[in-house]
């Protein structure tokens, strides 16, 4: 017998919350908002002092991350987002690096404490169960986990199939009816258009995608448009993944695990894609330990997984986490779907990003800057993709990866790139490789 739900204040609610304690915030667009404005309200007040803060990334004002409230909040996320990236570099809050497939597994195993789980959820259904909405993430493990589980019920938040939460495990129940946090992306750019359309050269029809969030994917998704047959298994996607299931391209039918279903963990976008999810029995919302599982993703064929990077050196080694020392993001979910893909038969795993920074200093360097992040070990790296083209590292030596890299670099700084080279690999490097060209060649791009 499930038993009814009863309301509280927020108040009332986070005075379950004692000092010292840890505790887990469901991310991204799905973050309680009003539990952590009340939370702020006590600290305010002086009665909280040295809580720490575990979540994957979080929109909206993140004041458990503030440096007005040191010594009483302390955040310590698996992911950096934009709100908390300056207190970050500044020492005000902390990054836990984790593959994001093993964030469950630090509150499963105890690794992690998890006193309590603040969370945000859909209006429970008939059977009593309450949907995790846009992010079950890690989030499931910590309702599993914690002490104490203080859930705001949103009917903003879209009630998504998949991994559920029994109303019988939540302590405590707040009402909110504000709208989820939208994201708006800008429209793909021509450079974005030139590396998605490298980038969709090397997908096959039938293939079964993982892609991330932004303006790159969305470039990329645009020109998936004459594909026959893909589906989705990711951590994550975003509207550009909508129209193409509204065109049939997306139907999931070639899929061996999960047929005919889109299986996420997040996602985060407009509210279009929020309504997209809302009782659709053909998008699964999971767990991370399942979507981002290598050895489950490589149980579908030719899964192309596409990820991004800071920065890339001639050997192959992916930064994707820091520019430099300075924190931008995390390890996320990256180097699960690049081993994944990988394994995958007929799989790809492709890493992109554009030739130069916005400062027009190559992305494509003879080492990586010091303090910069390996996510993706030269060992793990396949398809490398700029505007210039795609080039496949796999199986290559240290020598003939470097020219591959070269040939996609911006033509203004391949000159500078091939002396480095020499100057690492020696005389016997020009001799013997001579020239190499990228495998799929972008003529188009300016």
């Amino acid at each position: 017998m499930k038993r009814g739900i009863k309301y509280v204040s927020a108040r009332e609610a986070v005075a379950h919350v004692k000092s010292h304690q840890h505790i887990h915030l469901g991310g991204v667009a799905n973050v309680p908002a009003i539990l952590v404005e009340a939370l702020r309200d006590r600290a305010d007040a002086g009665e909280l002092t040295d809580l720490h803060f575990h979540h994957i990334h979080t929109e909206g004002e993140a004041p458990y991350g503030q440096p007005e409230y040191e010594g009483t909040f302390f955040d310590q996320g698996f992911f950096v987002g934009a709100n908390l990236r300056k207190s970050v570099n500044a020492g005000y809050a902390d990054y836990i690096p984790v593959h994001l497939e093993e964030t469950p597994y630090m509150y499963r195993s105890g690794a992690l404490p998890c006193d309590v789980a603040m969370i945000q959820v859909s209006e429970p259904d008939a059977t009593g169960h309450v949907s995790l909405g846009t992010s079950v993430d890690c989030t499931k493990a910590a309702v599993e986990c914690a002490k104490t589980v203080l859930a705001v019920v949103n009917p903003s938040v879209p009630f998504a199939y998949g991994d559920l939460i029994d109303i019988d495990d939540i302590d405590c129940f707040v009402y909110d009816n504000r709208p989820l946090p939208t994201v708006e992306f800008p429209a793909p750019s021509a450079l974005d258009m030139a590396i998605g359309h490298n980038i969709a050269g090397l997908i096959q029809d039938g293939a079964c995608l993982q892609m991330g969030i932004g303006s790159l994917p969305n470039a990329v998704a645009m020109q998936l448009e004459g594909h026959k047959n893909l589906g989705i298994h990711s951590e994550l996607f975003s509207d550009g993944i909508v129209n193409l299931v509204e065109k049939g391209v997306i139907n999931g039918s070639l899929k061996t695990i999960d047929r005919g279903k889109i299986v996420a963990s997040f996602l985060l976008g407009g509210q279009r894609l929020y309504d997209f999810i809302d009782h659709n029995p053909d998008v699964q919302m999971r767990d991370i330990s399942y979507t981002n599982d290598p050895w489950l993703i490589a149980r579908n064929p030719n899964v192309v997984s596409v990820n991004f990077a800071t920065e890339i050196d001639l050997t192959g080694q992916v930064c994707a986490d820091s520019i430099g020392s300075r924190m931008y993001s995390g390890t996320g979910g990256q180097l699960d779907f690049v081993k994944g893909a990988r394994r995958s038969p007929g799989g790809k795993s492709i890493i992109a990003m554009p030739s130069r920074t916005k400062n027009g200093k190559s992305k494509l360097v003879p080492i990586l800057t010091p303090g910069a992040g390996v996510v993706t070990p030269r060992a793990d790296a396949q398809w490398i993709v700029t505007e210039y083209g795609a080039v496949n590292l796999y199986g290559k030596s240290l020598q003939e990866r470097a020219k591959l890299l070269i040939s996609i670099a911006h033509p203004s700084d391949r000159e500078a790139l091939e002396e480095a080279a020499f100057q690492r690999f020696g005389a016997h490097y020009k001799a013997f490789y001579g020239t190499a060209e990228p495998v799929l060649v972008n003529t188009r791009y300016e």
